[in-house]
């Protein structure tokens, strides 16, 4: 790469120096400025893509503290990040209280692997509450684990946050329903709860996402919502 010596210093590359960027094209060294004065377009499109991904980073911080299992990618976080991208935009205002909320809703992933993903539901088993699977206890292989995530939906002072565990199941605590997997408890009943059954053997593990009854979320996807978190914001730009 051509190289250019410039304020003493031996230029290779970029160089930010006064506001001004300087950089190598075809040979030959540019100088721009390196702020723009003008303001950050926010077309709709634009502010709903920037919603979902400041929920996807509030999500992410709520749960990394746990040995998470995310497989295929260059990182944990970015084969999470192009799952938990697929769930619906939340509007949150840009305001103190708000500011890196999380918000609990069906669908948030929490593992990425090769074994065959474990389709869950919420139920009753004998009229108690339950987490019923389709995966059959006779089919599970001798190494075979299961994982259960629990996520919290927490309103403190007016700010939703997420509490996330997960611990090993014991395979005494499974009850089995027509020939499959379930949990039982009142917990499952839990409007502000969700819950995910990852089944695991070593390093490898299900592609499981949570599922749950709370709708708490629901208030942040609405278009007055939408309108308010752009207010927040500075307002949209105007689309020609």
């Amino acid at each position: 790469m051509a190289k250019e010596k410039m304020m003493g210093l031996m230029l290779n590359g970029t160089l930010k120096q006064s506001g001004v960027t300087f950089y190598h094209r075809n040979g030959q060294l540019i100088a721009r400025t390196a702020h723009s004065t003008e303001r950050r377009s926010n077309t709709r499109g634009q502010f709903v893509a920037r919603m979902r991904m400041k929920h996807t980073v509030a999500l992410w911080k709520s749960m990394n503290h746990l040995d998470l299992m995310f497989g295929g990618g260059k990182s944990k976080y970015a084969v999470f990040a192009s799952l938990a991208n697929r769930l619906p935009a939340v509007f949150i205002p840009n305001s103190g209280k708000y500011v890196g909320a999380a918000m609990l809703m069906p669908g948030i992933p929490v593992s990425n692997g090769s074994m065959t993903t474990v389709d869950q539901r919420l139920d009753t088993v004998n009229g108690t509450p339950a987490l019923v699977t389709n995966l059959k206890k006779s089919g599970m292989q001798r190494k075979d684990g299961l994982v259960l995530y629990t996520m919290v939906q927490n309103v403190k002072g007016g700010k939703p946050s997420l509490s996330v565990n997960a611990r090993k199941v014991l395979m005494s605590e499974v009850v089995v329903v027509d020939g499959c997997v379930a949990l039982c408890g009142d917990e499952f009943a839990d409007t502000m709860r969700g819950w995910a059954l990852v089944l695991v053997n070593e390093d490898r593990c299900s592609t499981q996402c949570i599922v749950t009854n709370c709708n708490y979320y629901e208030q942040f996807t609405t278009e007055e919502a939408f309108k308010t978190a752009a207010e927040s914001y500075g307002g949209l730009t105007k689309e020609k």
